[in-house]
């Protein structure tokens, strides 16, 4: 219990910039005396989604050591992490820790980083028309201020549907009822005949309710995974001006280029005009002009900034149990 109420005052603290510090050490120390377990893993991965609430923060100077001293730590007890909560947490590792190490002052640091980065970009999937349109509805929720009310549709969904649904309880008293009358018209059996049609299709309307849940999660880490994956491409960009990065910023502005059908279509544009600013560069420093190391960054600055006005937490989008499913419904 007194573990348990320490994950809660450090929860309620690591969200402040300025109690980060203490407040990830002490995560640690729990950390290191085994305090995570599954008993209390939920209450752990609250204080991370807390740090992690605004993951602009995480790349401030005075606390990206901490950052990264907290998520590498954490790396050690995701065998106690659900599935939803393992990609979560590796999102966030792309955030804290990733993108933190492309700050550094060590060349290999920065490739190893690199490398990384590539090969997530590798493993994303190719974008849909569909990834295309929810992206330029989210955006333009955005612009228009009304996009907090996107993240409530799933949960109004499955309570309309919730509503919708027959009620067990219902049934089990029509049935008693029906038990202890002598029936003597024979109407049971076709009352039992409806009642068994009637669960048969409130089953189905779980299973599709189940269905789409799993889609949009789906969806939502796929889009939060390639947004960390542009703001550590953004950031790579911005070193341009030191000359031992160039290169391997060449190679991973290239590895983007040519797997832009991975990336939703403003990201693309994004991409684009990074990799022709790129080019201008190489070309400056062929021919042996001065290269002002200052890269095409304002497509990211807009994806960017209409990024950090979401707020999507986890817990929004599964049960107590980290499972997002329906069956709660069957009674």
């Amino acid at each position: 219990m007194q573990v348990i109420d320490a994950m809660h005052k450090i929860t309620s603290h690591i969200r402040n910039p300025s109690k980060f510090s203490k407040a990830s050490k002490l995560a640690l120390q729990l950390i290191e005396a085994g305090s995570v377990k599954p008993g209390t893993v939920s209450h752990f991965f609250a204080i991370l989604e807390a740090a992690m609430s605004s993951p602009g923060a995480c790349n401030e100077p005075s606390v990206r050591a901490d950052y990264q001293a907290l998520f590498n730590a954490a790396q050690g007890v995701t065998e106690c992490f659900n599935q939803q909560q393992k990609k979560q947490f590796d999102i966030w590792v792309l955030h804290a820790v990733v993108a933190n190490d492309l700050f550094t002052d060590d060349s290999f640091v920065f490739s190893k980083a690199v490398g990384k980065i590539k090969d997530a970009i590798s493993a994303l999937p190719i974008t849909t028309v569909d990834d295309d349109n929810d992206e330029a509805a989210a955006l333009a929720a955005v612009e228009s201020k009304s996009g907090t009310t996107h993240n409530n549709t799933d949960d109004n969904a499955q309570a309309a549907a919730s509503n919708s649904l027959p009620d067990d309880s219902t049934h089990a008293a029509a049935s008693n009822s029906r038990e202890e009358s002598s029936d003597p018209f024979g109407l049971d059996g076709l009352l039992e005949h409806k009642s068994n049609k009637s669960e048969k299709a409130r089953e189905k309307t779980v299973a599709a309710l189940n269905r789409k849940a799993d889609e949009d999660e789906s969806k939502r880490f796929l889009k939060s995974q390639r947004e960390a994956l542009l703001k550590c491409l953004e950031i790579a960009a911005r070193r341009y001006r030191i000359p031992w990065t160039q290169t391997a910023i060449d190679i991973f502005a290239k590895h983007a280029y040519d797997n832009m059908n991975r990336f939703t279509m403003q990201q693309r544009d994004a991409i684009t005009k990074l990799w022709n600013s790129i080019k201008e560069q190489q070309i400056r420093r062929k021919q042996g002009k001065s290269v002002s190391g200052k890269l095409d960054v304002n497509a990211f600055e807009y994806l960017q900034e209409k990024y950090s006005h979401e707020k999507i937490s986890i817990r929004h989008a599964v049960g107590g149990g980290g499972e997002r499913r329906a069956t709660q419904w069957l009674g």
